[in-house]
């Protein structure tokens, strides 16, 4: 992307409430891979999820995210120093950043200048970790309806840069300076009711184009239908499979 287009801050709260946590396990297998634990940048931060969890294992975190209205509704922490500004231009100095992280945002960038600015910030053996995730598991019950509204409901609203979503960032090529280092596999949980789940599924961008392209709300059948499996009173252990790419700068 060579421009930034702000899909997010006219629901930024509820983006905040209702996106799953990342497993501690994951900042510090991350945190351990890193020169030391003095300074990492999370790019994208969004409402801060990963920025807050990198607070626990780094001594110093700048978050950054170019919707204002996505930092103004960030978690704070007293580790982590949040800014407004773009992911290919951050206002850091050259080589003094341990580890850089994007969680589920890698997608919206322009990705050559993306990997320069990273390279530029970075120490010498530095880190660059990006990870996404999309599929819920739920129930068996539960699983087929999720699948069918993300794909034939609302399929054609979600925007072309979802694709590398869908791929897992499988197609990212890492270019130079950074080589490529394997990772464990992690898992993202939550213990959610219907309405939480609802909820997660409000902050899709695709939720939000389809309103303003057919001028109707597609949750509400949606429910409807998620009603007839899942009881107002139950809740369920939901999970995402993460897909996690991280390198090291030469």
């Amino acid at each position: 992307m060579s421009q930034f287009r702000d899909l997010f801050s006219g629901h930024a709260k509820d983006y905040g409430r209702y996106r799953p946590s990342y497993p501690h396990a994951l900042f510090e297998w991350l945190a351990a891979q890193s020169p030391t634990r003095a300074l990492a940048w999370d790019c994208g931060t969004g409402s801060g999820q990963a920025a807050v969890a990198l607070g626990a294992v780094m001594q110093r975190v700048i978050a950054t995210d170019a919707s204002a209205a996505q930092v103004a509704n960030a978690e704070p922490h007293p580790n982590v120093t949040y800014g407004v500004g773009p992911a290919e231009a951050p206002e850091l100095d050259p080589g003094n950043v341990d580890l850089v992280t994007v969680a589920q945002a890698f997608h919206w960038f322009d990705a050559p200048r993306f990997f320069e600015a990273a390279a530029r910030v970075l120490k010498p053996g530095g880190v660059l970790a990006l990870w996404t995730y999309r599929s819920a598991r739920i129930t068996p019950a539960i699983d087929p309806i999720e699948s069918d509204f993300y794909t034939n409901v609302i399929g054609q609203d979600w925007p072309a840069e979802r694709k590398l979503v869908e791929e897992g960032y499988a197609k990212v090529v890492m270019p130079p300076p950074f080589t490529e280092i394997p990772a464990p596999r992690f898992q993202l949980t939550a213990t959610w009711s219907r309405d939480d789940f609802l909820g997660y599924v409000s902050t899709w961008s695709a939720v939000h184009q389809h309103r303003k392209r057919t001028g109707h709300d597609p949750l509400a059948p949606f429910a409807e239908r998620l009603a007839t499996v899942w009881p107002a009173d139950a809740v369920h252990v939901v999970r995402w499979d993460l897909a996690l790419r991280v390198a090291r700068r030469a």
